[in-house]
């Protein structure tokens, strides 16, 4: 097989990482929306000059088009917050970003090791219940314990999770984070299963949350939600074939399961019920918890502390107040750095790579990104694979000085 021919289909996903139509593409390079559909389906092949423009319009470079994809792993369906209301578009260019996460993941494990992915094994039944929002008895119950399991599991205790990006990662998950432009994602996860395994040791699960805007509450909530499918719901399946009411049940478990993980029922309860129906004290109770006072009000009347007439009021409150939208003290917030700068850092501290060497590593992978755009996936420090040239030394001082 010729590895430099132009892949229609590699033109296709560029095309898709960029989010644009066939349409909005042909009106950006002038090249016939026709045209370019020949050469996404390898009926035709652009002349380099007409390669070139594509490639420049879609600012990825040429070899993007040339290089055959040799990463194998396979990935599953990816569970989408608001899936219902995203648009196609923002979800495949989403789709497209964590599958380059996984990929530039396997060229790195060759270089590191990565934290092992450590999950408890998880009996769940609620798959295929009936449901209401708030949730049957057994339901919750059943969540409840999977919580606990997990916290007991990981060494938690009961107390607030300090960090839970970090705990996330050293467990195995993988954890970044997207500037999606799209108000309608919150957060998304995925399932890789890696080349030549096919036990659990061969599993990879990305978690990615739109940072940028949301409050810590809000993220901590996103990373605990996103837990939950990776823990409760199967993967084998494509999500467009799930029935609207199936997915909104398992958005609703994966809701319960946030509110059990980050406010165990025993500790959580001890707190809130000194003054379980005034805001003021959920707003002082947030700082402890780094939950939103709207999450802990629902899991109040969850854990039946509060009356449903008690929580409706509440949340009324919670509107004229103006705190739907933004609760005092938020301010947006930024995850850490992730275990893909720390490996990078590492590995250039240590001279194994340079971020020359490393680019040209991916590049031979069938990886042929600008730096940029490497750096934006996996959520990395600004300019971290900023290349300086190297100069070859051809003077040398003297040594040791000469003295007078």
């Amino acid at each position: 097989m010729n590895h430099k021919a132009f892949r229609g289909e590699q033109l296709k996903k560029a095309r898709l990482l960029r989010g644009l139509t066939l349409t909005e593409l042909a009106g950006r390079t002038g090249i016939s929306k026709q045209s370019l559909s020949l050469y996404e389906n390898n009926g035709n092949r652009p002349e380099y000059e007409r390669g070139m423009k594509i490639a420049d319009t879609l600012n990825v470079p040429y070899e993007f088009f040339l290089q055959e994809d040799s990463y194998l792993a396979s990935t599953d369906a990816i569970y989408f917050r608001s899936l219902v209301s995203a648009t196609k578009m923002s979800r495949t260019v989403q789709s497209l970003k964590l599958e380059y996460v996984a990929k530039i993941y396997e060229v790195l494990a060759e270089y590191v090791n990565f934290p092992v992915l450590h999950l408890p094994k998880v009996e769940f039944w609620g798959n295929d219940n009936e449901f209401d929002e708030q949730g049957s008895a057994a339901e919750l119950k059943e969540i409840e314990r999977i919580a606990m399991q997990v916290r007991e599991y990981w060494n938690l205790g009961t107390d607030p999770i300090s960090n839970l990006q970090f705990t996330l990662e050293e467990n195995g998950l993988i954890v970044t984070g997207f500037d999606t432009n799209e108000s309608k994602i919150d957060a998304f996860s995925q399932r890789t299963l890696l080349k030549g395994q096919d036990t659990r040791q061969g599993e990879m699960f990305l978690i990615a949350v739109d940072q940028g805007t949301k409050p810590q509450g809000r993220i901590r909530f996103d990373l605990a939600h996103e837990l939950a499918h990776v823990l409760l719901h199967p993967w084998s399946e494509g999500l467009d074939m799930i029935p609207k009411d199936e997915f909104k049940h398992r958005e609703a478990q994966a809701n319960m399961f946030a509110g059990a993980f980050l406010l165990p029922a025993e500790s959580f309860t001890r707190d809130v019920q000194a003054y379980p129906t005034d805001l003021k004290y959920y707003l002082w109770l947030k700082r402890k918890w780094k939950v939103s006072v709207a999450a802990m009000v629902y899991r109040s009347r969850q854990l039946g502390i509060i009356t449903s007439n008690q929580h409706q009021y509440m949340m009324r409150q919670i509107s004229k107040n103006g705190w739907r939208k933004q609760e005092p003290d938020d301010k947006p917030y930024f995850l850490n750095e992730n275990i893909f700068q720390g490996a990078l850092d590492l590995l250039f501290e240590q001279q194994i790579l340079t971020p020359a060497s490393f680019m040209k590593l991916l590049a031979r992978r069938g990886i042929n990104l600008f730096p940029t755009d490497v750096e934006d996936v996996l959520h990395l420090r600004s300019g971290t694979l900023e290349m300086s040239e190297i100069k070859p030394q051809i003077i040398q001082l003297k040594f040791p000085p000469q003295t007078d």
